[in-house]
């Protein structure tokens, strides 16, 4: 039998994305493809089409109410919507302590090499003094810093727990970006970039950069099918890609 889905954003990029995926997995089906502009954070959860599933990829601004509708349909949520820090977080892990039959997955970026970079900073974080991330993406994007910038500066941090905050020097400067846990972020945005992501780690007589480029959305999609496949056995709220991909 197949699981029922809702996809919230699915005229956009990263929509455009879930949806052919949702359409070709095994066990899925779409039920709902609905806009941002359609404000179904306001509706009746009907609005879901009785989802059992329900994907939010919209912007940071609808997220959280979009979010606690698709929870108030009986509905696990996959969120790939920007803007979800620390203090959105805290909130939504606490709520669904009273929904233990209920999961949420908020994935900052689906693209696996992504991940695969931040699991690699997070590994040298403690190693170095030093640290900054410089982030691009399409002058399109409405929020900065990055969902993903921000998601790996709080791992850098939780890594350097032991060794302390990171050497950010004359951060009361604002051409020194904006400090996440710490860490200095740097956003460009740019017509022709689609998402770019180098952090700098950096110590006595050496630098480390590592670097993730997408090119193409399509390189989302792999990410995008293990999340979905995850999310009948979700439960509570798990943070990340890397989660289900067995990095911790």
């Amino acid at each position: 039998m197949s699981i029922s889905v809702a996809v919230v954003g699915a005229t956009g990029r990263l929509g455009g994305v879930v949806t052919a995926v949702v359409e070709e997995t095994a066990g899925f089906e779409l039920v709902a493809r609905l806009s941002s502009r359609d404000r179904v954070e306001e509706a009746d959860p009907e609005a879901f089409g009785g989802a059992e599933l329900v994907v939010d990829v919209t912007v940071p601004a609808l997220s959280p109410a979009i979010v606690a509708a698709a929870l108030a349909s009986g509905a696990n949520v996959l969120v790939g919507t920007s803007g979800w820090s620390a203090d959105r977080l805290v909130p939504l892990g606490a709520s669904l302590r009273d929904r233990p039959d209920q999961g949420v997955l908020v994935v900052p970026n689906f693209s696996i090499g992504s991940v695969l970079g931040t699991h690699l900073a997070q590994i040298a974080a403690p190693w170095f003094p030093a640290i900054e991330i410089v982030e691009a993406h399409h002058d399109q994007k409405v929020d900065s810093p990055s969902g993903t910038a921000v998601r790996t500066a709080e791992l850098i941090a939780e890594a350097r727990r032991d060794v302390g905050p990171v050497n950010a020097p004359h951060v009361d400067q604002r051409a020194r970006g904006q400090q996440v846990a710490s860490v200095p972020i740097h956003s460009l945005r740019l017509p022709g970039v689609n998402a770019q992501q180098d952090v700098v780690l950096s110590g006595m007589g050496e630098t480390l950069t590592i670097r993730h480029e997408t090119v193409d959305s399509r390189s989302y999609a792999p990410g995008v099918r293990a999340a979905l496949e995850a999310m009948p056995a979700m439960r509570g709220l798990t943070v990340g890609l890397g989660a289900v991909l067995g990095l911790g």
